[in-house]
């Protein structure tokens, strides 16, 4: 098997090289049968006939033509079609020179279209076998010598298809298999782009909220340290709980990367709206006013839709955090609506020129993660989102979610 397949691949290689054996078989073969009589009294007879120079020079000629039959495989059926004719007409007895014909019709059938190698094939058969035929001499036109033309002609063209075909079969296969191939590897640097995607947005949400809170919690802190000592270490207190959350919530999140024989990732659910009022409770302890509205919602949200309802209103209430000001108050709102689950999350507060100008830069330009990881979210489950100034101060942001998702999860 070994042999075979370096074989084949000197082949290939070598292309040359190999119609240069064949030619040289193929003028073996047409030799010795110029030296058989195919009419004797009982058959085939061998050494009762020689073949002449011209016979001989034309056969060379053939054979020496089948050397380039891929390089020119037109050429070389003219070429050989040609001698073949000029042996039909004056070669008596005939040397079988038509044999070079037939394996450069079968090269051009090989190479080409269905429709040309019927139409090439059909005047080559017409054109050799009528030349045999009205050059018989004392054969009659139907002896099997032209009859052999025909035939042979005829399965050289069927034989070329028939390879051509095949070729074209097996060209289609590897193509499809690389196309699936590639499909296959595109799908899956998608689905980690996604991944990814989905893993930096949850990091972002984690950390600037948790940071965030820790941050207010220790301004208060070193404000009142020395004057209010028991307030300071409530405020240390918190940004204790917080700094401990946003670990919890890093390893749950990173424990999604772990592969197999790592340690066990956290089991605890992904955060949802049944753990709201939690939330709530870090930004009331950090001095934000927080009024929540939570509507009938249902509690069997499909798991996208539940995490991103909390999602966007960690990261509304952490802007509202960050910009409003100190004076600030939110309202959080989670209501169904028909098929859809409405978030909004809106606040009063003035805030400093330094905030209401990065808010505004976030809002029309992207340039804030918070908000574009916000629409990346409800985007993705098929909802809509939107976030800007209100009407006589504040901040609005609203989130329509579909309680059916795209991938078919229903509440």
């Amino acid at each position: 098997m070994t042999t075979l397949v370096r074989g084949r691949g000197w082949a290939r290689t070598h292309p040359l090289a190999v119609d240069a054996v064949l030619a040289s078989a193929v003028l073996v073969c047409m030799v010795v049968g110029s030296f058989a009589e195919p009419n004797g009294e009982h058959g085939p007879t061998w050494g009762t006939r020689t073949p002449d120079a011209p016979s001989l020079v034309l056969m060379t000629l053939g054979a020496l033509a089948l050397v380039f039959r891929r390089r020119a495989p037109w050429s070389v059926l003219a070429a050989t079609c040609a001698a073949s004719i000029v042996e039909l007409l004056t070669g008596q007895p005939r040397a079988p020179v038509v044999m070079c014909a037939v394996i450069a019709l079968f090269t051009v059938a090989a190479r080409t279209d269905r429709s040309t190698t019927w139409r090439i094939g059909l005047v080559t058969m017409t054109g050799l076998t009528g030349v045999a035929m009205l050059s018989g001499g004392p054969l009659p036109w139907y002896a099997q010598e032209n009859l052999g033309i025909f035939a042979w002609t005829g399965m050289a063209a069927a034989a070329g298809d028939a390879v051509r075909s095949r070729r074209a079969f097996v060209d289609a296969i590897r193509e499809r298999a690389e196309r699936a191939e590639r499909t296959r590897e595109e799908e899956a640097r998608r689905r980690v782009a996604e991944e990814r995607l989905r893993i930096a947005r949850d990091l972002h949400d984690v950390v600037a909220h948790h940071i965030a809170l820790v941050n207010v919690q220790a301004g208060v802190a070193a404000h009142v340290m020395d004057k209010r000592p028991d307030q300071a270490k409530e405020a240390l207190s918190h940004v204790r709980d917080a700094s401990r959350s946003a670990l919890n919530e890093l390893r749950a999140t990173v424990g999604l990367l772990r592969q197999t024989g790592d340690p066990e990732a956290p089991t605890e659910p992904a955060p949802g709206l049944h753990r709201l009022d939690e939330l709530v409770d870090t930004f009331r302890n950090a001095g934000l006013p927080v009024e929540v509205a939570l509507g009938q919602v249902g509690l069997d949200l499909a798991a996208a839709v539940d995490l991103a309802a909390f999602r966007i209103i960690q990261e509304a209430l952490t802007n509202v955090q960050k910009h409003a000001g100190p004076a600030a108050k939110a309202e959080v709102s989670v209501v169904r609506v028909g098929p859809n689950v409405e978030v909004t999350v809106i606040d009063d507060g003035p805030g400093d020129d330094k905030g209401d100008e990065q808010r505004d830069v976030e809002q029309h330009t992207g340039g804030g993660h918070g908000l574009i990881g916000m629409r990346e979210r409800v985007t993705a489950l098929g909802g809509s989102c939107s976030a800007g100034p209100r009407y006589g101060g504040g901040f609005r942001v609203h989130a329509i979610l579909p309680v059916t998702t795209a991938k078919g999860g229903t509440a």
